[in-house]
């Protein structure tokens, strides 16, 4: 069955697509269509933050894609869950709320995305948000995307942790999405009312009330259907029926960084050689398609806690159900945080000009999948290096839809991150060791007091460490041959095609990616209607002006034993 009547097709309703799904049926004027693989997020595990590891692990509401054995780790095959549901990535993420350096944007517009650095970024990162604590220059107050800091900090290793990255020498950070991300400080997440606060409660909820969106679930998508050099429409099949519908205007492909390269691969369009091993007709020559494909790295610190206060005490069955049920009642107490409530943003070596290691701190020692690190208590960093120069790829397998690209993202291939994560473990037990901690600290349990050498730590960290769940770059923006979209999103040598989520990232940010893919999806929305952008902003940003010189302002003190 053919429809016609649509003049944008959106696909893929995530952390960009439910954005522009909201921004271009917002004026009435335009019949918008927003496919989805997957199905309705209204589930408890979804909605409640405490439940993050169940739908991040569950085949319902996530892609379960695995990298295939990484060279550089050991041959370890990585886990990349990615959204199969109603707010996509930001249904089952973190909920951690951080847009990155303003260097990252400016880093952006460097390698050839005009009009990207952060004084046009910035304004639309304050359109989409309401700060918790008020708008300021730097923070929105009337945006759709609530923010804030979850519990406050009730429990004193947070505080704690802020105050051993100072005595350890490097800033407060008052606001680290404002003028000053370097530093400890408070970490903010995307939860309203005790709610995860997806994109899909944020901006497509609303807007589903519009005659003129129409939001069709459970639909695979199979290819871009093009008309010589413009795409015209999708074809996708649905409960065992394959159908195809067009558009007036644009197709605009919200995938993600391994769907929407391997959707324009089926389609076509990419590196030939990819396409023709897959037995795909070459519709459209482009070569970047799938490359650059980036991620952040992150292990997990871990020490036993000398008083009985962290969450290793809540995880019985029985603390579970009352924390649950005060959640469903209430929306209030421990399941209405993802307890990452305290943060560090810093340097990793002097010569570095912003921050390239981040800590999420958690006052508990478990796995991602939420069960027990080891008996008793404990708490935990996660740590990792967040520039890397590490680059892999996404690659179509077969003309078959329903078959999982090959994945590689060859972490850690590249000198300066292994010495990034030699600088993450040595760093983080200087900060560790200050005197903020003393009440708490214990045995050192992950990587161990054994792992000292260069050698022994990039032992450690080739077998331990673990996807961040922050891929992007592989549909990458700029003007040259690799590039696959324009500053304007659009896809090189094609009229009527977009691609508008963190695939074209030409860099990654130094944090996670679910604020700076919103906030692309808010600008191109501008870019897609023609309308005028933002005011580009002149506010300054604060960084240590000794950069070249120091790794940090003073020195700690106490030195890590």
């Amino acid at each position: 069955m053919t429809y016609s009547q649509f003049d944008y097709i959106i696909i893929g309703a995530g952390s960009a697509g439910c954005v522009l799904a909201n921004r271009l049926s917002e004026d009435g004027q335009h019949q918008v269509l927003l496919l989805e693989t997957g199905g309705s997020d209204k589930s408890i595990f979804i909605q409640m933050p405490t439940a993050l590891s169940i739908p991040m692990n569950t085949r319902k509401y996530a892609w379960q894609f695995t990298s295939d054995p990484e060279p550089y780790l050991d041959n370890r095959q990585m886990h990349c869950p990615r959204g199969k549901v109603l707010g996509g990535s930001s249904s089952i993420n973190g909920m951690v709320y951080v847009r990155g350096h303003a260097g990252d944007f400016d880093e952006w517009q460097a390698l050839g995305a005009e009009d990207w650095g952060y004084a046009h970024c910035l304004p639309y990162f304050r359109k989409a948000e309401t700060w918790a604590f008020g708008g300021d220059a730097y923070r929105g107050d009337t945006g759709p995307l609530a923010v804030n800091n979850g519990n406050n900090m009730q429990n004193p290793l947070y505080r704690a942790f802020i105050d051993a990255g100072v005595q350890a020498g490097y800033p407060a950070t008052a606001d680290y999405n404002g003028m000053q991300q370097e530093g400890f400080g408070a970490m903010h997440m995307t939860v309203k009312n005790g709610r995860r606060w997806s994109t899909a409660n944020a901006y497509l909820r609303p807007a589903m009330q519009r005659d003129n969106l129409t939001v069709v679930t459970h639909a695979l998508v199979e290819r871009i259907l093009l008309d010589g050099q413009r795409a015209v429409g999708v074809r996708y099949s649905r409960k065992g029926q394959t159908q195809e519908v067009r558009c007036r205007a644009e197709v605009i492909l919200s995938a993600g960084p391994i769907g929407s390269p391997h959707l324009l691969q089926l389609s076509g369009i990419g590196r030939p050689e990819v396409l023709q091993a897959a037995g795909i007709e070459v519709q459209h020559a482009l070569p970047g398609v799938g490359e650059n494909l980036q991620d952040h790295l992150e292990f997990y610190f871990q020490y036993r806690c000398q008083q009985p206060i962290t969450l290793n005490g809540k995880l019985d069955w029985w603390n579970k159900l009352l924390i649950g049920t005060r959640w469903i009642l209430k929306k209030d107490g421990l399941g209405a945080t993802n307890h990452f409530e305290s943060c560090g943003f810093i340097r990793s070596k002097a010569g570095v000009p912003w921050p390239d290691l981040q800590y999420h701190f958690l006052p508990a020692a478990m796995r991602y999948d939420g069960k027990e690190a080891f008996d008793g208590h404990g708490f935990q960093l996660h740590i990792g290096h967040n520039k890397p120069k590490s680059r892999g790829f996404v690659r179509v397998r077969s003309a078959d839809p329903a078959e999982a690209p090959q994945i590689r993202f060859n972490y850690l291939q590249h000198e300066d991150d292994r010495e990034g994560f030699r600088a993450c473990v040595r760093l983080t037990r200087e900060i560790i060791a200050q005197p903020a901690m003393d009440p708490y600290r214990g045995e050192e349990i992950q990587p161990g007091r054994g792992v000292q050498s260069d050698e022994e730590i990039d032992r450690f960290v080739r077998q331990a460490v673990e996807s961040a769940y922050h891929p992007c770059g592989s549909c990458r923006m700029g003007e040259d041959e690799l590039a696959v979209v324009d500053s304007q999103t659009r896809v090189h040598g094609l009229e009527g095609l977009r691609v508008v989520d963190s695939s074209i990232f030409p860099s990654i940010p130094n944090g996670n990616l679910n604020a700076p893919t919103i906030m692309l999806a808010e600008h191109a929305a501008d870019l897609i209607r023609g309308r005028e952008a933002l005011p580009a902003s002149d506010l300054p940003v604060r960084g240590d002006a000794q950069w070249q010189s120091r790794q940090r302002l003073q020195a700690a003190m106490r030195p890590a034993s």
